[in-house]
This record gives C-alpha cells, structure tokens and sequence, in this order.
C-alpha cells in the first residue's frame, strides 16, 4: 500500500441539501439498475453536480450507504464548508492511489468507473494499488441526469444569459472601426465579469468578414471597416453554469451576400426553435433548420449540428444533430445555432438557448436579431 495516509471525516449529524440528496438517491437507483455496488467519479463537473464540492482534482465515489470524497488539504475547508456530510479521504499523495487505498479501506469488491471520462493510465495506476478489485465500465450515470436541469440549474443558467446579454449590449455601443477582433472579445469579456461572471463560458469568438467563414474563429488583429460583418460566439460562466450565444453585427451597411445569408440562418433558426418540444427527436429539430438552408442554396454550407446540450459545461447533452435519435425531454436546455459559411466570404450563425418545457420550449435569451437591428 502507498505511504500516502488516508484521514477520514464525517459530521453523522449532517444532511446533504435536498437537491444533493435526490441525486444521490436517484444516481443509486440507476447504479442498482446497472449492477453498480460502487461508482467512481473522477470528471470535476460531475463530482460538483452529484455532491456540490467545488474542490478541483478530486475524486468522489458513491456506494449503497455513503458517499465518499477525495481530495487534498488545499480543498480542506470547502470540503468541511460543502460536504460536512460526506467521508471525507484527505489524500497526500497522487489521487489514483488515494483511490485505490479508499477501496481496500472500505472493502469495495467492484467498482464501476466512468469509462468516457477516465484516463487508460489513471485506470492502470487505479487498478495496480486495488488489488482484488474488479473495475467494470459504467453507464453514463451522471452525464445523463444532468441532461435534464430543475429549476434552480435553470434560474442560474437565465442568469448567465442575463449577464452575456447585457455585457454584449455594452460592448456593441462601443463598437468604432479601427477596433480589432482581439479587443471587442477582451471587453466583452470584461463586461461579463464586471457582472459577477467566473469568465467566459469558453473562449469568445470576434470574427470580422472572412474570418466568419470559419465556425471556430480565433480571434486576430483584423480591424473593423464600414461595411463589415462581425461574428460574436460568447457566453459567461455564473455559478458553474453556462451561457452560449451568437449574434452577428454589420457596421454602417448590409453586404449584399452575407445579407442574404443572415435572411436564410434567421428563417431557419425560427423555425427550429419553434419545433422544440418534448418528445420531438433533436434530429428532426436539426432536420427543420437543415431543409430550410438546402432549399435555398447553401446546404453544402451548413458545416456543423443545429446545437448541443449546455448547463455546466458549455458543450453536453444532448446532442442536437441530423445523427441523433434521442427525444427532447422537458428541463433540457440545449442551443439552437444553424449557421453558413462561405470560405472568403465570411459565415453567419444565430444562436439562443432554449428550455425544453412540458409542452414546448421557453427562449431564454432575447438579444435582438432581426436584420435591421443588426446594422450599427
């Protein structure tokens, strides 16, 4: 066994909060179902969504009778502060021999892991300090109940569009040619934080004429001119939960292509929003938006998925595309983002997030985007 020593802590008279609690109930129903006697999380987000610990590089596992937490003493007092509740194992070594120490220290036998989140070598290195262990892979457990927020995911995610949204009609009034790409993303950004946003829920995107054409920009020195296109991909990070949105700005006038563009990716993103019900396949959403764009021209330019799941991390489930058959359940918030591109050129992508509702769908965002709007 390693020289790293396990503590273990628990405030017996404590209770996780009713939504932890639920989770806990529901994950071990599922592990029932899946013959899981023990579950090994190891991804950061999901330790947060099942416990509501915040420390990073930690592991929790989850058995029949308790929920066990491994993490270090730089986590010490969240851990006291967030899971008074829990086993808490303060590891000072490495956290995949932690983890094997808290398997022989609590005589776990079989250990279902996550199998699209754990490393080959963190599983060897599992695997070689829990001797007589059988590690089996697990469903996706957790990635699949956190496809469907309550209500309290919901107010925090409609909180993280407030605050992009109003960052973003900030920086827009003070959008002046000359600008770069570089410095319109950078005070977005800080607009966002100056809201109370972590950061941006992944890196902004400011891309300007060609650039567009492109759906993952990165952004550059290219400045601003009358007659420019200007792509935003941004979103802001407001306790742990994601906000995703793109909007494209025009400065002074209307390029004729991309104008006629914006008039398809806007008729099509309607009309895809307005097919989100529960019960409705993503595919067909997808397949709504895709028609739309074929039957004007550009289908071979509609490069990607209509959208994805959002909540605590800014791409999660469900999959919103032509390859999946998975139905629309309501407390799903996914984004509804169909977009062209058009090398040279420049792209257009509109892009809201919506809430799967027990009979249709509430827009959480209402950034304006009708055409004229757009035009600075």
């Amino acid at each position: 066994m390693s020289a790293a020593k396990s503590t273990m802590s628990a405030a017996k008279s404590s209770m996780p909060s009713p939504t932890i609690a639920s989770r806990i109930d529901a994950c071990r129903t599922e592990m029932k179902k899946g013959g899981c006697s023990a579950y090994l999380i190891t991804e950061h987000v999901d330790t947060f969504y099942m416990t509501g610990f915040s420390g990073e590089d930690s592991a929790v596992i989850v058995t029949p009778r308790a929920v066990h937490v491994i993490t270090d003493r730089r986590f010490e007092a969240a851990a006291a502060k967030e899971v008074p509740w829990a086993k808490i194992h303060m590891r000072k070594g490495v956290l995949t021999e932690e983890i094997a120490i808290v398997c022989q220290k609590t005589r776990i036998t079989s250990l279902a892991f996550q199998a699209d989140r754990l490393t080959v070598a963190s599983l060897d290195a599992i695997k070689k300090g829990a001797k007589g262990v059988k590690f089996v892979k697990a469903p996706g457990i957790v990635s699949q109940m956190r496809c469907c927020k309550d209500d309290a995911e919901v107010r925090l995610m409609q909180k993280a569009v407030k605050v992009a949204q109003d960052a973003f009609l900030v920086m827009r009034d003070s959008i002046r040619t000359d600008q770069t790409e570089l410095e319109m993303a950078g005070l977005l950004e800080f607009e966002m934080r100056k809201r109370g946003a972590s950061g941006p829920s992944f890196p902004t995107i400011c891309a300007i004429g060609p650039n567009a054409a492109n759906p993952h920009a990165r952004c550059g020195n290219r400045k601003v001119k009358r007659g420019s296109a200007i792509l935003f991909d941004w979103g802001a990070l407001l306790g742990f939960y994601c906000s995703d949105l793109t909007r494209v700005l025009f400065m002074g006038r209307i390029p004729p292509r991309i104008g006629d563009i914006y008039r398809v990716v806007l008729d099509a993103q309607l009309a895809a929003v307005d097919a989100v019900k529960p019960g409705v396949r993503v595919c067909d959403v997808d397949d709504v938006a895709r028609d739309l764009i074929a039957k004007a021209g550009y289908g071979d330019y509609f490069s990607h998925g209509l959208g994805h799941g959002l909540g605590l991390e800014v791409h999660e489930g469900p999959s919103v595309s032509w390859r999946s058959r998975e139905e629309l359940r309501p407390g799903m918030v996914i984004t509804i983002e169909p977009g062209v591109y058009l090398d040279g050129v420049g792209g257009v992508r509109i892009e809201d997030d919506c809430l799967v509702t027990q009979r249709g769908c509430r827009v959480l965002s209402n950034l304006p985007k009708g055409i004229s709007e757009a035009v600075l």
